[in-house]
């Protein structure tokens, strides 16, 4: 599953605010996603990009 896609998936729970990145990182780890919860970690600043504006591109970091 794509970062994207974990990212629409945690948001689709409606449990925290997805600016609160500590929150985020904790759901997106009991839903398995550890690949979000690293990147959350690497690249919070592309993270907050795609919230703000939707701009997927910006995910594309390895």
């Amino acid at each position: 599953m794509k970062i994207k896609d974990q990212i629409l998936a945690v948001q689709n729970t409606g449990l925290t605010n997805m600016f609160d990145t500590c929150a985020v990182q904790v759901i997106a780890n009991e839903m398995g996603f550890y690949e979000l919860v690293i990147f959350l970690e690497e690249h919070k600043k592309e993270y907050v990009q795609f919230i703000l504006c939707g701009e997927d591109g910006v995910l594309d970091v390895e």
